[in-house]
């Protein structure tokens, strides 16, 4: 039976949601897990928990928990990895609060903007460290990559690692049932096609039964009927021809058009939501308590399958039965205009070979156009990882298409300079 480690296994919700589709599947139902992860306390929580699941699910795996990774990755077929550098306290925090002294709104800030490029910075070289145990622990292992920023941390993998890595995200998913909810049809009858970057995807092709549902979509948002959450989406959507993945909160700081400081009227137009995942961190926080309590406790847990496509991976490449994921590869010629070696989110097949990404072809050239002001940004991002270049911090800065619409170069310089300071034991010295 495979060995599945999960690095970053104290986020105990959604190690749950990843084990718990594991053990449900019969052939793995024996396998081995390794649970690992620096906060003894929740690492604690999260083996209780997995012990539960075992039980729930009528498995009988075998368990460890561990704060050692080497031994946690130690002949491993699988390494999830869900971890958050520097956590919510003091980093997250940080990478609100600073830019908020000039002037600069964020929302999520986990993916793009100066906050993603700050994550970027601290979850790479943790990264590359996890690649360098299993090249020496288990070099044949697929590394299966949650953590965002999803497309800097697998693009910064793929430079710098041979470890087999996949970067898995719930956006196209998650996406295409909510626009069931929004069309009034059933989720499993939409055929779809997306292809771009991570949370930056398009769907090509949005069908239900060989219709086109785009006219549909396109009336919902020229009615004024869009949801009050998904203004901006809708939006982009009238303006590009085409329906983004992830989220309005996300996309409006992916791009130039809905925070700015000249026009605080947009904000209340498209509801955007500014500071959304620090109310998001800081509620979970205050569940976390009752959360712990109802994990450890004697009271069995229930697990109902999610979308995640972490266990259906492990499942295809174990047993061959093949199945179509989304996923985070290097763009090796799969997307026509988008550069060689970036990280491109395209449909692959999983089977006894492995991870086949599909080759897309060329995107619409305005959508190559959108998805390539934010690939500049991550290409900066990468090199000032892998390169020690401090230099390219302050280009991926101005060059993010929501810091340089807020702010001037004369403030993106000593704004970068202060967050550096303030992540300096989370951050690498810069040698250039």
């Amino acid at each position: 039976m495979p060995k599945i480690a999960l690095i970053g296994a104290g986020s105990t919700v959604f190690a749950k949601n990843l084990l718990g589709d594991v053990l449900l599947f019969d052939e793995l139902k024996d396998c081995e897990i390794a649970l690992m992860d620096i906060d003894e306390q929740r690492l604690r929580t999260s083996h209780r928990m997995a012990e539960k699941l075992a039980s729930a699910t009528q498995s009988n795996p075998h368990i460890a928990a561990t704060t050692d990774r080497r031994q946690a990755l130690k002949n491993a077929d699988y390494v999830i990895c869900a971890i958050q550098v520097g956590g919510y306290k003091p980093c997250t925090v940080t990478d609100f609060e600073i830019p908020k002294k000039y002037g600069l709104k964020q929302t999520i800030a986990d993916t793009m903007g100066i906050g993603g490029i700050m994550r970027g910075l601290r979850t790479i070289p943790v990264l590359l460290s996890i690649c360098r145990d299993m090249e020496e622990s288990c070099p044949q292992a697929v590394l299966i990559q949650y953590s965002n920023p999803m497309a800097m941390n697998c693009w910064a993998v793929s430079s710098a690692s041979n470890i087999r890595c996949v970067g898995l995200c719930h956006s196209v998913q998650g996406t295409v049932w909510e626009l069931a909810r929004d069309l009034e049809l059933p989720f499993q009858e939409i055929d779809y096609l997306c292809a771009g970057i991570n949370h930056l995807a398009f769907y090509l092709r949005l069908r239900h039964h060989g219709r086109d549902l785009y006219p549909d979509l396109l009336k919902i948002a020229q009615e004024g009927r869009a949801p009050d959450n998904n203004r901006v989406r809708y939006e982009m959507l009238q303006r590009l021809g085409y329906f983004v993945t992830e989220s309005s909160e996300h996309f409006s700081e992916y791009c130039s058009h809905f925070i700015r400081r000249d026009r605080p009227d947009l904000i209340e137009k498209f509801n955007i939501p500014i500071d959304e995942y620090i109310r998001r961190c800081e509620h979970q926080i205050e569940q976390w308590e009752s959360m712990q309590k109802a994990f450890e406790n004697d009271e069995p847990i229930e697990h109902v399958r999610t979308s995640e496509y972490g266990s259906q991976i492990i499942h295809s490449i174990e047993t061959g039965i093949p199945r179509v994921v989304y996923g985070n590869v290097p763009n090796h010629g799969l997307i026509e205009n988008l550069p060689y070696g970036c990280c491109v989110e395209v449909p692959c097949l999983v089977d006894k070979n492995g991870i086949q990404p599909t080759k897309i072809g060329a995107l619409p050239p305005q959508l190559a156009a959108v998805i390539m002001t934010n690939v500049n940004v991550q290409s900066l991002t990468v090199h000032a990882a892998l390169t020690g270049s401090r230099q390219h911090v302050y280009h991926a800065a101005m060059l993010d298409p929501h810091t340089s619409a807020e702010l001037t170069l004369d403030e993106i310089w000593p704004l970068v300079d202060d967050l550096l300071e303030a992540h300096a034991d989370w951050i690498p010295a810069f040698t250039q």
